[in-house]
């Protein structure tokens, strides 16, 4: 053979080998597609199909159909697994070669993880001679168990909002307990026009809402004869509400059902701002709240422990994601994740004592809160004026009213059994010692205190005196002894400049609005409770507990599930000191000369001082006054009230027998 034959067939082995590794190989075409679909590049993934594939759906309808489904399921995290064979493979054009993968996936049910098998096919392009191998697809390359004509469902399952009871178990915050207000077209075909306006006009009256929405919803095109179309909503215990609707003088229509998913709060006004309410969620809170997985159809806690405990009251969304077929039959269930209610809460609140003080605030502009002073357990927090949040989750036109207790104001002469206390722990004063005070003016250094006509009865005054009459010289003079650095510090022990640790957030008391008494004036005022001291009517009422448990201050209990009777601020004063403050304190309520003795109120055994907190803008003009009292039942040692009124006529003297008529409307 010739040397150039050698070398031609050389070449043309060369040219072969050079040719075979140019063909297209079915594991390049089923790697390039699984990459594509992990990837979420749908139309690589067409392009990659068969030609009789592609007669099943167009490149849109396919792009569609998994974006679709995809979006639907809350698909994240697609991954697949598979393995290509190690060695070359030869493959004939009629061969169709398939390789098994694995997929895994969550979506709004939980994980779906899922095998199959792509199938692929030898396809030559007759327009410009290129082969190619293609996947063969049907519906079940989406998920296994799928047809033709099947469907991927989702839909997220709500779980039940945590309810809140009081300590004995009544309701304060529960899901029901509302009627849905309807009516039904086909029962108003006996009435005349005239009576069927009749009755939209009052319907419209009674829910707070127009004709023109009840005719709105009357008008939909799915309403029916016998349709139930809903116009408002009521709460099960309004029962003045639902008498009016069912009033005999009304043509007929009206129809009413159970709303199990609705929120409804029994104590209605009474625990109001202590509850809060619920509310659809705005679109501003949703950009801030979608990342925990709050979506535009959810309810949100909007004020009160409603939203203090949102967290825990909503609980936890599950999912479903599932095969339908064509006639809506569930035929498969890919994922499910039940849903995990929200907690309920047990208070140590009362419900009776919550509506007590309620009432005695109704009308005017004030706080009020109630505690247990052995056990610190809170019985009740009140707000005036205040709102019916039944009302705003029905829909009515109410409005929410500012929270009163959880802020601070000027507390008034009731901060006097502090400085007291004080005072006879640093031995600056001694019950039995008087000062001499002559008139209704003292003066030291420049600084002048006014005491009230009734202390001025006295001239040697002990402590007894004055806290019996409430005297302003006696306090200011007292505390200018102590000195304003060591009072600082002792204050310290009744919760002044810490967080009040409540479940319910409450604005921190403060003595001072900086660091140190810069004054002979300021430190003074502050002995008797003016300056700049700023208490809120809860933390007033701790700070009198070592009166009752002879030297501890309690700390606030809120939640039943928190321990019992935990201390706040150890021994803040001995037991001989709670027990001077304790009978003085009796005193302001026993003795005729007390501030507190009128009104009499027979078979009331109470400790307890007056306020009233004079808000000036400067020396020289009147000021707006807020009247306190506190009080407690130094029998059954089970009941501490604290109460302040805005704008009180004639002071803690208005307030007085309010927080009495208490104490005697739970005897």
């Amino acid at each position: 053979m010739k040397w150039w034959r050698f070398m031609f067939v050389g070449i043309g082995i060369i040219l072969l080998l050079a040719g075979c590794s140019d063909q297209p190989r079915p594991e390049d075409a089923f790697q390039s597609y699984m990459e594509s679909w992990e990837n979420g590049e749908y139309e690589k993934m067409y392009e990659d199909l068969s030609e009789n594939s592609k007669q099943l759906l167009n490149k849109e309808e396919f792009v569609d159909r998994y974006t679709t489904i995809y979006e639907g399921i809350d698909m994240a995290n697609l991954s697949f697994t598979y393995e290509l064979p190690e060695e070359e493979q030869e493959y004939e054009t009629e061969d169709t070669p398939s390789f098994e993968f694995k997929g895994t996936l969550d979506s709004l049910g939980g994980a779906i993880e899922f095998s199959n098998m792509t199938t692929l096919v030898y396809e030559e392009e007759e327009e410009n001679d290129d082969a190619r191998w293609a996947v063969q697809w049907n519906s079940s390359m989406i998920f296994p168990q799928m047809e033709e004509g099947d469907e991927v469902r989702a839909w997220t399952l709500d779980p039940k909002r945590g309810e809140m009871f009081d300590a004995n178990g009544s309701p304060l915050a529960v899901n029901g307990g509302v009627l849905n207000v309807g009516i039904v077209p086909g029962w108003m075909e006996e009435n005349t026009e005239e009576e069927t306006e009749k009755l939209k006009k009052a319907v419209a009256e009674i829910l707070d809402t127009t004709i023109e929405h009840i005719d709105q919803q009357l008008n939909q095109s799915w309403v029916a004869a016998d349709t139930f179309v809903p116009v408002g909503a009521v709460a099960e215990n309004d029962e003045e509400t639902i008498k009016a609707l069912k009033d005999d003088e009304l043509p007929r229509g009206v129809k009413f059902q159970p709303d199990q998913e609705a929120r409804s709060y029994p104590l209605g006004e009474a625990a109001a701002h202590l509850i809060g309410y619920v509310g659809p969620i705005q679109a501003e809170e949703l950009e801030e709240l979608e990342s925990e997985g709050y979506t535009a159809a959810d309810q949100l806690g909007k004020t009160g422990l409603e939203s203090v405990l949102e967290e825990q009251l909503r609980g936890e969304e599950g999912g479903k994601v599932v095969i339908q077929t064509d006639e809506g039959e569930t035929k498969e269930v890919l994922a499910e994740t039940e849903a995990k209610d929200g907690k309920d809460f047990n208070l140590t609140i009362s419900s009776e004592v919550q509506k007590s003080l309620h009432r005695q605030l109704s009308g005017e502009s004030g706080a009020a809160s109630a505690i247990n002073p052995m056990t610190g357990d809170v019985l009740a927090l009140v707000s005036a004026p205040a709102y019916d949040p039944n009302a705003i989750v029905l829909g009515r036109n109410e409005k929410s009213t500012l929270n009163k207790f959880n802020r601070t104001y000027s507390p008034g002469s009731t901060f006097k059994p502090i400085t007291a206390a004080i005072g006879l722990e640093q031995g600056v004063i001694t019950p039995e010692e008087e000062l001499s005070i002559k008139g209704t003016t003292y003066e030291q250094n420049g600084y002048t205190v006014t005491r009230v006509a009734g202390a001025a009865e006295d001239e040697q005054v002990n402590l007894r005196d004055a806290l019996v009459r409430s005297d302003n010289i006696y306090f200011a003079r007292k505390i200018l002894e102590i000195g304003g650095e060591t009072f600082l510090q002792e204050t310290r022990e009744f919760g002044f400049g810490e967080d009040l640790p409540l479940t319910f957030p409450i604005e921190s008391s403060q003595l001072l609005n900086g660091d140190a008494f810069e004054r002979d004036a300021l430190l003074g005022d502050t002995g008797f409770g003016q300056g700049e001291i700023q208490m809120s009517s809860l933390h007033l009422a701790l700070t009198y507990t070592p009166f009752v448990t002879g030297g501890d201050l309690m700390k606030p209990r809120l939640v039943s599930s928190e321990e019992v009777g935990q201390v706040w601020h150890e021994k803040v004063m001995s037991e001989e000191t709670a027990s001077i403050v304790k009978n003085d304190l009796k005193a302001v309520v026993d003795d005729p000369a007390g501030t507190a003795y009128k009104p009499v109120e027979k078979g009331l055994n109470l400790a307890g001082k007056t306020g009233t907190a004079e808000l000036k803008k400067s020396q020289e003009e009147d000021g707006q006054e807020n009247g306190w009292f506190i009080a407690w039942d130094t029998e059954n040692r089970d009941l501490m009230v604290s109460m302040m009124i805005e704008e009180a006529e004639g002071g803690s003297h208005y307030v007085v027998p309010k927080v009495k008529d208490v104490f005697s409307d739970l005897q």
